[in-house]
């Protein structure tokens, strides 16, 4: 596997410790519709939560979380509606970003909450 795959899946681990840590029941990790893929479902307080999860060595090149683009942020909600609608789970959901950065110290979590919104297309 290439040291990337490695980092984001060790990044994964981190953000699923500390999401439970933090009360969070996890549902699913991976979970794939087609080619997309969310990194993280999880409920909290009744509240389903989606987890994109950025992990990098360093915030050299900016904070891991700038790395959510626009097209992504769309695959994110395209996956969610399959998921919600699959499921059959009335509820709506939010969008979270869990941004990760291991240097050779502890890793530096960083929980952003409502990362972003659905918009109507």
């Amino acid at each position: 596997m290439a040291e990337h795959n490695d980092l984001g899946k060790l990044g994964e681990e981190i953000a699923v410790s500390y999401l439970r840590e933090n009360g969070y029941q996890i549902k699913e990790t991976n979970w794939r519709f087609g080619k997309d893929e969310i990194d993280i479902i999880a409920v909290k307080n009744k509240m389903l939560v989606v987890f994109e999860v950025k992990t990098r060595r360093s915030a050299a090149f900016g904070e891991p979380e700038i790395f959510v683009t626009a097209q992504k942020q769309r695959f994110l909600i395209r996956a969610t509606q399959v998921y919600l609608e699959r499921y059959k789970i009335d509820s709506e959901a939010r969008f979270d970003i869990i941004s990760i950065v291991i240097d050779n110290s502890k890793p530096i979590i960083k929980h952003i909450a409502d990362a972003f919104y659905p918009t109507l297309s």
